[in-house]
């Protein structure tokens, strides 16, 4: 199995996955230039690191005593002149590129620490942008500007690509071809998703790979992204950048008992539960109770927008198990 994506969504899908006897493989997004990954990018010249530490974490060993490296990847500084909001992983993982002279080499000695189960590749090793353009003309370059807009956010993208225009991992590639079971999402559409299907060679290895393909829909549209936007609305934005007759399923959650106090504070951020108004032939759509009953709150030193409701680990994944 093969997940495709970033961020917290990426998270959850792989935390759920690594609870049952499959191979699994992450292709992340290196998008990513907000927080502590415009830092990285700008003043030590390494891809953005967090979705990879995210996914580290993800696939990490946590029994006895290995837990504790689990919770130190994942720590969050919240005080410190410079340090504030940084996380240990990410340091950690600067400091042994720098050691080692590669980054792909520090990914690899980390996931040995970690003792990840499954592997980790980035979607592109070249330094890459994301452009988006708007319904009136507008245009914004940057994935934290275009996933925490300063403009309308009630505005459509129309045309997303890369600057520059690069190429895909050899080893991203061949982890799709080969896959039984490739995973869209869950995940902002946009930054996390449609993202990787910008990338030279990633839509074209989809096409070919035997797997099915399936996207997971979101559980609540995203102000400067989807806003208004229905579970239809999503597929269709896939299919604009992935191509038709390539999705082989449709994944989405039909547990709608969102907590009131959570609703309201998604309205305060112009965010609306997804709309299942699925009407695909030619796709399977599969509806299950996808929905955690956690409410997750961020830690006081980060600086960025989270999700507070989220896919359960243990339901998406026994729902994507049962696609193969």
């Amino acid at each position: 199995m093969v997940v495709i994506g970033g961020g917290t969504g990426t998270f959850t899908a792989l935390s759920g996955l690594r609870q049952h006897p499959v191979d699994l493989a992450a292709v992340i997004s290196m998008a990513d230039n907000g927080g502590s990954n415009r830092i990285l990018r700008d003043e030590f010249g390494i891809l953005p690191t967090s979705d990879i530490r995210q996914a580290l974490v993800a696939l990490a060993d946590d029994a006895g005593e290995r837990e504790i490296f689990r919770q130190l990847f994942a720590y969050r500084f919240h005080q410190g002149t410079g340090i504030a909001g940084m996380t240990f992983g990410n340091l950690f993982m600067a400091a042994l590129t720098d050691i080692l002279g590669s980054q792909l080499k520090a990914i690899e000695e980390t996931a040995k620490i970690l003792h990840i189960k499954g592997k980790i590749y980035p979607v592109t090793l070249e330094e890459v942008q994301l452009l988006a353009r708007y319904e009136n003309g507008h245009q914004v370059v940057g994935e934290h500007n275009i996933d925490e807009p300063k403009h309308d956010g009630r505005l459509r993208i129309v045309e997303m690509q890369t600057i520059p225009q690069v190429k895909a991992y050899p080893k991203a590639l061949q982890a799709i071809k080969e896959a039984d079971l490739v995973v869209l999402g869950p995940g902002d559409l946009y930054t996390s998703i449609i993202c990787n299907l910008l990338i030279e060679g990633v839509p074209e290895a989809l096409k070919q790979t035997r797997a099915k393909v399936v996207f997971v829909v979101n559980l609540m549209s995203k102000y400067g992204q989807t806003y208004n936007f229905t579970a239809q609305d999503h597929v269709l934005e896939i299919e604009k950048y992935l191509g038709r007759g390539v999705l082989d399923a449709v994944l989405i959650n039909n547990n709608v008992n969102f907590p009131r106090e959570v609703l309201r504070r998604y309205q305060e951020e112009n965010a609306l539960p997804v709309k299942d108004d699925l009407t695909t032939e030619k796709i399977r759509v599969v509806r299950a109770d996808l929905l955690s009953e956690l409410v997750y709150e961020k830690a006081k030193a980060d600086k960025l927008h989270r999700s507070i409701i989220r896919h359960d680990p243990q339901k998406l994944a026994k729902a994507l198990i049962d696609l193969v």
